[in-house]
């Protein structure tokens, strides 16, 4: 059980090309960007042409690699990941990447995202419950199973390097449904795949001194000193290699149907992410801008819940002249936070994470700004404790729609009947939480704060799922 009061976090993946170049060390560095997309466990593959070389473990990559660990990954292609699980239990066997030992040196993958039809995948291939462990694993497997059969030890000089792979990659994800990002590696080359719903990021960047990057997020690229070239389309594979970039359109156009994840923008993507052109925090801040004009309210101070209801409340600040300021100070080093189920380690969970300032908030009229609320369980301990501090009233203002849907795209959500806001009406969801009013941001608005009318996965939100879901909601 985890303290959630939000959607859990996508995974993040990261991959380099970078020739002449030990690319272990920028992998490490990317995939550190990228620890707030998943904290579970971290692993990275890495190729000198003459072998693939996959380390993984379960925890955050600082504790997952260190300088020795690093030193033993030689090599100038890389692809790297941080997995927050969805499919498949949270241990080692499902960390990634995964790997495959087919064709000369073998392959390996990485993944963000979720099938919605792994199980009828494995039943077609004739693997018996059980034996798929993970999607991304049932992924490698299909790859693996397309591979060259006739020469599979040794180099076949018709093949060119990475052909194989590319070809197995084409041929298999016209079989997927649901949301992957992929970046996948074999001796000689990177691909990236972005589903044709792009639900999830993926972008590409190029070193300076030559070479290429693909990332979950651009934060990534930053600290490699990678410059950002775009975003990769929906539907879209691009490979890196000693001849550059290639693109490949695998999908027929009546296939692609972008629709990114809305909550990208609203609670997973770093602020300092660009996504479809802009700065992530510009649109936060405008999610706030846009509360203060619809849901207004007295008060003596705005305050955000840390840290990513902090953009949104500069914004309620900003526009409603209230003046903002801190309320509740962050344990940085705390991590994910995992407790026992009953309400009073609950309590003390939250007490661990976050503390109040008394001297800024005894006395005050509150408006607490906060990006969601999906169980309710963190924002109502949360609500306690700042009136325990001297707080004379709180009014909750929440930066999106309530979240009354699971999601299957590669979210780790709670089932329905845990989700507040599909238990209660507005009236009852206030009570429950013992705020003095409660207001959520509309989805006209929220669109309207990132600047597109459509192109969003809003199906947490709505129940309008882009694809077909067999799985019972």
């Amino acid at each position: 059980m985890t303290l959630a009061d939000k959607p859990e976090e996508a995974c993040g993946v990261f991959a380099v090309y970078a020739p002449g170049r030990k690319v272990a060390n920028l992998t490490f560095d990317g995939l550190y960007a990228l620890q707030h997309r998943g904290q579970e466990s971290a692993g990275m593959a890495v190729s000198d042409h003459q072998s693939v070389t996959v380390y993984k473990n379960m925890g955050l990559v600082s504790h997952v690699f260190d300088d020795r660990t690093l030193a033993s990954l030689p090599g100038d292609l890389a692809i790297g990941h941080t997995r927050y699980s969805t499919t498949g239990a949270s241990n080692w066997r499902n960390a990634q990447p995964v790997y495959r030992s087919v064709g000369p040196y073998g392959f390996a993958v990485a993944h963000n995202g979720n099938l919605t039809n792994t199980i009828a995948l494995a039943e077609k291939i004739g693997m018996l419950p059980g034996m798929v462990s993970s999607d991304s694993d049932l992924m490698a497997e299909l790859i693996a199973m397309r591979f060259p059969k006739d020469k599979p030890d040794s180099v076949d000089p018709s093949i060119k390097p990475g052909e194989a792979l590319i070809d197995a990659t084409m041929e298999v994800i016209q079989d997927l449904e649901g949301a992957y990002s992929l970046v996948l590696m074999d001796s000689e080359v990177i691909v990236a795949v972005r589903d044709p719903s792009g639900f999830r990021p993926l972008c590409l960047g190029k070193l300076e001194a030559g070479g290429y990057v693909f990332a979950s997020e651009t934060p990534a690229l930053d600290v490699v000193g990678a410059r950002f070239i775009r975003e990769i389309d929906p539907g879209e594979m691009v490979v890196a290699g000693a001849f550059g970039v290639k693109s490949y359109h695998p999908f027929l156009k009546s296939k692609i149907d972008p629709k990114l994840c809305i909550f990208e923008f609203v609670y997973f993507a770093r602020p300092d992410s660009r996504l479809l052109d802009q700065e992530v925090h510009g649109a936060r801040r405008r999610m706030g801008i846009y509360l203060s004009r619809t849901l207004p309210v007295e008060a003596d101070m705005v305050m955000g819940v840390p840290d990513s209801g902090v953009p949104a409340a500069e914004g309620y600040a900003y526009e409603s002249k209230i003046p903002y300021g801190q309320g509740l100070v962050k344990n940085r080093y705390i991590g994910r936070t995992f407790i026992s189920p009953d309400p009073s380690s609950r309590v003390s969970a939250v007490r661990r994470k976050l503390n109040p300032l008394s001297e800024n908030i005894t006395g005050k009229r509150l408006v607490v700004v906060d990006d969601s609320i999906v169980r309710g369980t963190t924002t109502r301990s949360m609500v306690k404790m700042l009136k325990a501090a001297g707080a004379s009233e709180v009014h909750l203002r929440i930066s999106s729609p309530p979240y009354k849907w699971p999601c299957f795209y590669g979210i780790n959500t709670p089932s329905r009947k845990d989700l507040l806001a599909a238990k209660y009406d507005m009236e009852e969801m206030r009570t429950y939480l013992e705020a003095d009013s409660l207001a959520f941001l509309s989805l006209p608005d929220l669109r309207a704060a990132i600047g597109f009318e459509d192109g969003f996965c809003d199906a947490c939100l709505t129940g309008n799922y882009p694809t077909f879901i067999s799985i019972e909601n």
